[in-house]
């Protein structure tokens, strides 16, 4: 299992961070825009605005590893951090994802993706955003 940083931005996420990027170094492992991805995410429809925007980003830099995306919807009241398992263990990522978010608020449930992963988001009982990913063997993501 690895915890690793998720930030959220309202619109600039790979301005920000291609700067990170210039200052510490390292790669992007991957990129994708909403346009890439399905019309509509959590029961939210993608809107044309969006299409050009990060909807996933993965930098790698020394042994760290920080995602990041555009927020669908612009929000100053949200936080822009979500803290993102990695599981080998589909079965156990969902034990562990249903038992975490007993009394939190589920927004999106654990399904299989279209980047080959198995994923699922929750903000807890005690408003701290979740996401789990479960790479699906043979896909990148």
């Amino acid at each position: 299992m690895k915890l690793n940083p998720y930030l959220f931005f309202n619109g600039n996420c790979e301005e920000a961070m291609n700067f990170y990027k210039s200052c510490l170094g390292g790669e992007f492992d991957s990129i994708n825009y909403f346009k890439d991805g399905p019309n509509e995410i959590g029961g939210k429809k993608i809107t044309p605005e969006l299409h050009g925007k990060v909807m996933h980003l993965t930098w790698r830099f020394g042994e760290n590893v920080v995602m990041a995306s555009d927020r669908p919807e612009s929000s100053s009241s949200e936080s822009n951090i979500s803290l993102s398992i990695s599981m080998s263990d589909p079965n156990k990522m969902e034990i562990i994802f249903n038992r975490m978010a007993v009394d939190g608020h589920v927004t999106m449930p654990m399904n299989d993706t279209f980047w080959g992963a198995r994923f699922g988001m929750f903000t807890d009982k005690y408003g701290i955003n979740w996401m789990f990913n479960c790479q699906i063997e043979g896909e990148e993501g």
